[in-house]
């Protein structure tokens, strides 16, 4: 008896000698997988489901063609699989298989624009935000196929060829096992290098040195302040030039005691803004240093209130957020910050976070070491602010919520980053029954959440003695929601009720969610107060939560039209 000679083992993805050859027609000209076209066929269909905000027809097209791209990859991937579980290659497809895609196509891509039409209408509605021209939507397919898909895919096929190349070149001197393995570990090492060394390492020193540009540079009408109770004035020890673009904003910024006395009507102070930036000292502990002993010398521990700031990306500090709680505390207040980065916010929020941890660290360890030097019935009231990657950094200073509670009198933070230590702490451990969208934590005897601040921090019927720390989250800003485990992972917020602006319609879909909400990003500023991650008007809710001053609904009124008006005003 005799047997046949055991094939020589290919790699993965590699056709076989016997491999039929490329068949004519369609398929010819249309060079790409049938299983592949199916999936991406599937996945750009579905990305017109809704995800957190509204999406003109380029954005749309955009997340269409990445998806598009991703259903390809796993379709192409699937066949392959399947393939090798039945060790056999590709054949050639059935006739009239690319008729019936075509039809499909033909069927299924117009319903799935008109749904996602239906569902972005609804967003708008729920947010008062004009409806998006339907000309829009004839750039949605066009943008798909042309930008993410095709780049993508030619992207992945370009990686292919060159396994293929390194793996033929090494099978001249090992096995064909061992060059399949070597082969593989080397792309892999190589992408992660590429990645996460040379690539990134070089992108962001390159966009730190480009955004170090616009940081020279200052706001229209910011000009430097004539109080020696502000960074860059009369006997500052900061010079003004060091500032930086929105360092010298805060410093300039704020409002008058006249203009504090209008709205409260009671006599007011000059609040106090200490500030220094990146080039007001080489290191984060020597401008922490500074920016306390520049809060010292403009008398900084001597008002009622004293408040660490903790900056989004370029040294941002969000005036609603200093202006409301210079307003409610009578301008009795100091406040100080410092830069830590060149980088604007929806970029430091990616690749900022040592930076930001370090910085809240050390300038509120600072402050407190001072602060706490002090006699206790001389030291101020301290609070603790933070918008964004400035809420991730502000939380860094804190262990949990007895040192949130012990340290300081209370604490806003909006908008808080989903990767933000404190706050997913305290939303996994939330009490049972309540939500991921409106956590409870502990009774909310010192931290609670509000989705809607107007109405309350719950749980409203419980008193809130002590220090208050108030987390502000809307339903509909994706910095909140994004994670990575979007992926592949159902969150508990889309198994629950969704919030109050978010259509019901949403749902998770793998893959899918996740670049919904990935596009969702750079967009979480170009929408109405009180959803996406816009707080201007929450503040002034979210401090008089906090501070809880005498002042009655019409004056808080006031407040919110001064900080935020209304779009008619």
């Amino acid at each position: 008896m005799t047997f046949a000679p055991e094939a020589p083992a290919r790699p993965f993805g590699l056709p076989r000698r016997d491999a039929p050859p490329r068949p004519s027609g369609m398929r010819r000209h249309l060079p790409y997988s049938l299983p592949g076209l199916w999936f991406a066929l599937v996945f750009t269909c579905l990305s017109f489901t809704p995800s957190l905000l509204p999406r003109s027809g380029l954005v749309q097209g955009l997340v269409c063609g990445v998806n598009a791209a991703v259903g390809y990859g796993l379709g192409v991937f699937a066949a392959a699989a399947w393939r090798a579980v039945v060790d056999r290659g590709p054949r050639p497809p059935r006739p009239h298989s690319w008729a019936v895609l075509a039809v499909a196509t033909a069927v299924l891509l117009p319903i799935a624009v008109v749904a996602g039409r239906y569902w972005q209408d609804r967003i708008r509605e729920l947010m008062g935000i004009p409806l998006d021209p339907v000309v829009s939507s004839l750039l949605v397919l066009p943008v798909a196929a042309v930008v993410p898909f095709l780049l993508l895919v030619f992207t992945a096929r370009g990686v292919r060829w060159l396994y293929r190349h390194l793996d033929r070149r090494l099978r001249r001197w090992i096995g064909p096992r061992a060059a399949d393995v070597l082969t593989l570990a080397v792309l892999v090492a190589g992408t992660v290098l590429l990645v996460n060394g040379v690539l990134v390492n070089n992108a962001i020193r390159l966009a730190d040195r480009s955004f170090s540009v616009v940081n020279e540079g200052s706001e229209p009408g910011v000009t430097k302040p004539g109080s020696g109770l502000r960074s860059g004035g009369p006997g500052s020890l900061v010079a003004w030039e060091t500032l930086g673009r929105w360092g010298r904003s805060f410093a300039a910024g704020g409002p008058t005691p006249a203009e504090i006395a209008a709205v409260s009507g009671a006599p007011a102070a000059d609040p106090i803004r200490a500030y220094a930036g990146l080039d007001s000292a080489e290191s984060v502990e020597q401008r922490a240093a500074l920016a306390v002993d520049e809060l010292q010398r403009a008398g900084g521990f001597t008002r009622e209130a004293l408040v660490v700031v903790t900056t989004t990306g370029s040294g941002w500090v969000d005036p609603a957020g200093a202006d409301s709680l210079d307003y409610l505390a009578g301008g009795d207040v100091a406040t100080v910050a410092i830069q830590y980065s060149y980088l604007p916010s929806w970029l430091s929020y990616l690749v900022d976070q040592d930076r930001a941890r370090e910085a809240g660290r050390e300038l509120f360890d600072a402050v407190y070491d001072r602060w706490s030097d002090l006699s206790p019935d001389d030291r101020p009231r301290l609070y603790v602010l933070g918008e964004s990657l400035g809420s991730f950094g502000g939380e860094t200073a804190f262990s949990g919520e007895y040192d949130l509670r012990n340290r300081v009198s209370g604490a806003v933070f909006a908008g808080p980053p989903n990767f933000n230590t404190l706050y997913r702490q305290f939303v996994d451990d939330r009490d049972p029954g309540s939500t991921e969208v409106q956590p409870t934590y502990r009774s909310g005897r010192t931290v609670r959440f509000s989705t809607d601040i107007a109405a309350g921090a719950p749980p409203i019927e419980l008193s809130w003695d002590g220090s208050r720390a108030l987390y502000l989250l809307h339903p509909s800003d994706p910095i909140v929601w994004w994670n990575s485990d979007l992926v592949l992972t159902r969150p508990d917020w889309l198994e629950e009720p969704r919030g109050r602006d978010v259509v019901p319609a949403m749902i998770w879909i793998p893959f899918v969610t996740f670049w919904q909400v990935t596009f969702d990003l750079p967009f979480a500023v170009d929408v109405p107060q009180g959803h996406g991650h816009t707080y201007s008007r929450d503040y002034v809710d979210g401090w008089h939560t906090v501070l809880a001053p005498a002042w009655d609904e019409a004056r808080v009124e006031r407040l919110r039209d001064v900080i935020a008006p209304p779009p008619s005003a």
